[in-house]
């Protein structure tokens, strides 16, 4: 017999709880929640620009990478040549963050609108790779940015006062997380996933 003239299944009907609960909806959840935390921050450092730019400061001068001694006292010589005491470059860097955190926020917002469209019509490349890109972003600033350049190149891991280890651990691992799970190779990603039924 042939086989070109054997009728092709249809997708079989899933019920609300199992869409729900697949793969592509927590990642669509997830990156939701993703953009949302990026964007929150974008803005709150444009409308609050003084609060985060003192940690910024205090990072790049390295003025209390003393292990909680008072600032400017008891800092490590072998080290302080890599301080920035420029305020312009202070302000230069700040903003470059600000710049990044929006652009992936956007990026996000968008990867978020192509998920859920994806639900819809059971195609999510798309969706998959703007994903990638606004959370490799993340990964980027906080691993990258915070972690390696602002922990190690510039002592962050010694100051007491201003250490933004921890708050870039969990968002740089939310981020890793996620990206993770969208690189998953399961069915849910590469064909529909049939008709919704009560």
């Amino acid at each position: 017999m042939d086989d070109a003239a054997l009728p092709v299944p249809e997708p079989h009907a899933r019920r609300w709880w199992q869409v729900i609960g697949s793969l592509p909806m927590a990642v669509t959840l997830l990156v939701a929640v993703n953009a949302a935390d990026i964007l929150l921050v974008a803005l709150g450092n444009i409308t609050d620009y003084g609060t985060n730019f003192a940690f910024v400061q205090h990072v790049l001068s390295m003025d209390t990478t003393n292990l909680g001694g008072r600032p400017g006292v008891g800092l490590d010589p072998d080290i302080m040549w890599r301080a920035i005491t420029d305020p312009a470059a202070w302000n230069v860097a700040y903003v470059a963050i600000i710049v990044w955190e929006s652009a992936a926020a956007l990026v996000l917002i968008l990867a978020t609108v192509l998920l859920i469209a994806g639900m819809v019509r059971g195609e999510f490349r798309t969706a998959r790779s703007v994903s990638s890109i606004g959370l490799l972003m993340l990964v980027a600033l906080f691993f990258g940015g915070f972690i390696a350049v602002g922990g190690e190149w510039f002592g962050m891991w010694r100051s007491t006062q201003w250490n933004g280890l921890d708050a870039a651990f969990r968002t740089g691992m939310l981020a890793a997380v996620t990206l993770i799970l969208i690189h998953v190779p399961v069915a849910g990603w590469s064909r529909r996933s049939g008709t919704v039924r009560a």
